[in-house]
């Protein structure tokens, strides 16, 4: 039997080991072709006991609150920079943690260095459409200010993700504006538009062409590319709707006679609708860019959440990630 092995940061997050070791137990029971390298604090991992989980055991941890100073230089035993370094030395083909967004990225982009042609790593993660399917969409988060050049490698390596993950062929992408129209936008966003189209023509990618915000919600385009800032946004908006959904469905049945009624006719297809937008779901962005595969969880992730994150680290592991995005990435190089 072939296994895929994860490393873990077991100590990241909001709940840390509490969150991630039931998850972990989870997903080794439902994944027999799966093993983890769990990296944490020795007084934590002791009680865990699994035959296809390995143990490393980590001194330091990084707080969500860390600078980055502290996380790259005053805590290099930490559970985060090792989990990254198992990728490194190929004792595991991907590494998941839910730990500081900011110091993941700069450990991971330290540690495994970027790929040829790539000059910024990027945060690619699904927000649900409703199509009842998903929308890749990257950056979100690591570039607040990107150049036309990199929002065209972002477009090549979402497109790797979406054939990776969802069987896509040559999955579409949208440009996302402030309007459909070519002559729309800032200048790095038309200049991006021209390398697209150029990159169309070539045949090498399929871009759809400037999208706005609805349609990252519509389906319209399998990804949408933007630069770091706008995406966080997105994400965010994204999350609060599903808590503003699922906090509506709690309060309603609270209230008085008949808003409890009301409430309990709609309450079939909220909850339908809660789940579709259910964040948890999509839980678990890729780090892209770099020389190896890195997954960050939602630092408030629950036990569901954070299964879902291996579960996404794991697909793109066993299914070639690395080596489409590399692949993808050659035809940048090839213009």
């Amino acid at each position: 039997m072939t296994f895929t092995t994860i490393s873990v940061d077991v100590m990241g997050g909001d709940a840390g080991a509490s969150v991630t070791l039931p998850a972990c137990m989870a997903f080794l029971e439902s994944h027999p072709e799966a093993r983890l390298v769990l990296v944490g604090t020795e007084a934590v991992l002791q009680g865990f006991v699994h035959a296809r989980a390995r143990k490393v055991i980590a001194t330091d941890v990084i707080t969500m609150d860390d600078s980055l100073e502290t996380a790259m230089r005053k805590k290099r035993d930490s559970s985060m920079r090792i989990a990254v370094e198992q990728v490194k030395s190929r004792a595991a083909q991907a590494a998941v943690s839910a730990g500081n967004t900011g110091a993941l990225m700069a450990i991971s982009r330290y540690v495994l260095k970027t790929l040829d042609g790539i000059e910024r790593p990027a945060i690619a993660a699904q927000l649900p459409n409703q199509l009842g399917g998903s929308t890749t969409m990257l950056d979100l988060g690591a570039n607040v200010d990107s150049a036309a050049e990199h929002l065209l490698q972002f477009a090549f390596l979402g497109a790797a993700l979406d054939t990776v993950l969802k069987g896509k062929v040559k999955p579409s992408v949208g440009l996302l504006n402030i309007g459909e129209e070519v002559i729309k936008g800032n200048e790095t966003i038309k200049a991006a538009g021209e390398l697209l189209r150029a990159a169309h023509a070539r045949g090498d990618i399929h871009f759809f062409g400037n999208v706005e915000g609805d349609d990252i919600f519509k389906g319209t385009t399998d990804i949408v590319v933007c630069d770091g800032f706008v995406g966080n946004v997105a994400l965010k908006t994204s999350e609060g709707l599903a808590m503003m959904v699922s906090n509506f469905l709690k309060s309603e049945f609270s209230k008085n006679p008949l808003t409890k009624l009301a409430a309990i006719f709609a309450y079939p297809v909220l909850k339908a609708f809660k789940n579709r937008v259910d964040h948890r779901r999509y839980n678990g962005a890729a780090l892209l860019g770099l020389r190896g595969l890195v997954f960050k969880s939602h630092g408030s992730a629950d036990q569901v959440g954070y299964g879902f994150a291996l579960e996404r680290a794991y697909d793109a592991a066993r299914k070639g990630l690395l080596e489409n995005v590399q692949a993808n990435i050659a035809k940048i190089q090839q213009t």
